[in-house]
């Protein structure tokens, strides 16, 4: 039953080939004999699996149905899980357990699915390699020596070796594409605002996204469905229709304009990686795509900007982490300012001590304008590029990442090397656009991504040409030996 994607599950569960206690049953033996070797879950929840489990069976017994109702998944330690433990990757949180569900594990939970778990992250989302966790490092299930990507590299690593069909991650500058690319799963960022942030630990509450990862589009397709919607409890959730992400799946690809833009194929870009995503335009051609090359002229200053604005509002998000409320507290503090710095000291590993060192100081008052203001202008020319490119173009295509997985600690001590890994992803959250990574084939055994990127609320669109792209290849259907 692992094989099984959620589509199928979907199928199963509805002629009754097997039960979702069954399901539950098989997907829980297969974490605990597996997942040592992966690290790729916080907290496996047996009992409250098991519990959601038979509460589906018993509504499908009732004449209820949906392709939810039933069907497993785990969620990004990120999302408040109310009565578990929900950590963020961090010593700091390692002794919260959330009081309410986040609104996508309500949703999810409403519409029948089972959570299996919490998954491994970079700490408070910050990294591109999984290996910030408080809770070690995931490793990448097509070679262990690697790391899976992130930071929600700990869902990517178990939907990848079939633990589970689908999770959920969050996106803040490619941290669903990115670990959807290095470990060959589908994983979409909705627009900015499509799905809920309320009950989502911020890391940066303007770029933060939450979305689907799973083996094909049509899984994300029915997954997003399950998450996507207006919610007053956030303010920053918008108020728009959500469609139906499945309907247009198959809808023909003739005469749509993908653009190719010319500054994703300089510098840095690893040649067999682009190789493969001309390989992927050839198809798309073939289904009757139109593709001409454009130009994102601000590109190149999409990095810096981002390594601004990130930090900032890491900075001012994570001051809430004071060793008074909740969360980490030192020992035997000697005033309240000790109790402050040693909490803070002690409960955030580097890279986060690291990221909200750089956004006060960005904020700080002589250096805001130098700093934190021009990043805001040059977000804005960024999007300013997108919203020229779209008048010419349906969509965007290019690679998800420069490189394949690299080994385990092979960045830990050039950080910037790590950040520009993303130099593909960070511009869709700089302008808020919606974007996805499909498997796309492989580079010395390891897989590979290629994204696109749609106009706003456009989800479905990238959902129908992943969809068509993967019914003439088989990429996404490989899975890492020994899993």
């Amino acid at each position: 039953m692992h094989q099984l994607t959620l589509a199928e599950i979907a199928r199963g569960l509805a002629d009754k080939s097997f039960s979702s206690e069954e399901l539950t049953q098989s997907l829980l033996g297969r974490i605990k004999q597996l997942d040592p070797q992966l690290n790729s879950f916080i907290s496996v929840t047996v009992e409250r699996a098991l519990d959601q489990a038979r509460a589906a069976d018993a509504r499908r017994a009732a004449g209820e149905a949906g392709p939810l109702l039933g069907a497993p998944i785990a969620h990004k330690d990120l999302f408040c899980t109310q009565g578990v433990r929900t950590s963020c990757g961090s010593k700091m949180l390692d002794n919260f357990t959330a009081p309410y569900d986040a609104t996508v594990v309500s949703k999810l939970a409403d519409a029948g699915m089972v959570t299996l778990g919490k998954t491994n992250m970079d700490e408070f989302a910050m990294g591109s390699a999984n290996e910030s966790s408080h809770y070690g490092p995931v490793k990448n299930p097509w070679n262990l020596e690697h790391v899976p990507g992130g930071s929600s590299g700990g869902s990517a690593a178990a939907v990848a070796a079939r633990l589970l069909p689908v999770a959920t991650g969050t996106d803040t500058g490619g941290s669903i594409r990115q670990p959807a690319a290095l470990t060959n799963l589908t994983g979409l960022k909705p627009t900015y605002g499509r799905v809920s942030r309320w009950g989502m630990i911020a890391y940066a509450s303007s770029l933060d996204q939450g979305g689907p990862m799973a083996r094909t589009a049509e899984d994300c397709a029915l997954l997003l469905q399950g998450m996507a919607g207006f919610d007053t409890k956030d303010s920053t959730c918008i108020d728009e229709p959500v469609p139906d992400y499945s309907a247009n799946l198959n809808a023909p690809l003739q005469g749509l304009r993908i653009g190719l833009p010319k500054e994703y194929f300089g510098a840095g870009l690893d040649s067999r990686i682009a190789d493969l995503v001309h390989a992927s335009v050839k198809e798309l051609e073939q289904l009757g795509a139109v593709v001409k090359q454009i130009s994102l002229p601000n590109m190149q200053h999409a990095i810096p900007a981002y390594y601004v604005i990130a930090p900032a509002e890491a900075s001012s998000n994570l001051s809430r982490f004071d060793g008074v409320r909740f969360g980490y507290r030192c020992e035997d503090p000697k005033d309240l300012t000790d109790l402050y710095k040693r909490s803070r000291g002690e409960g955030f590993g580097v890279e986060v001590q690291r990221r909200i060192m750089v956004g006060a100081y960005a904020l700080s008052a002589g250096y805001y304008d130098a700093y934190y203001l021009q990043a805001q202008k040059i977000r804005r020319l960024i999007k300013n590029d997108f919203m020229a490119a779209f008048e010419d173009v349906d969509l965007i295509l290019g690679p998800t990442t420069p490189n394949p997985a690299w080994k385990l600690g092979a960045k830990s001590n050039d950080p910037v090397s790590a950040y520009l890994e993303d130099v593909y992803t960070i511009t869709a959250n700089l302008a808020g656009l919606p974007g996805l990574s499909m498997p796309a084939g492989f580079v010395d055994g390891l897989p590979v991504g290629v994204q696109l990127l749609a106009p706003y609320f456009q989800e479905g669109r990238l959902l129908n040409v992943a969809h068509r792209y993967q019914q003439v290849t088989d990429w996404h259907t490989r899975a890492p030996t020994g899993f």
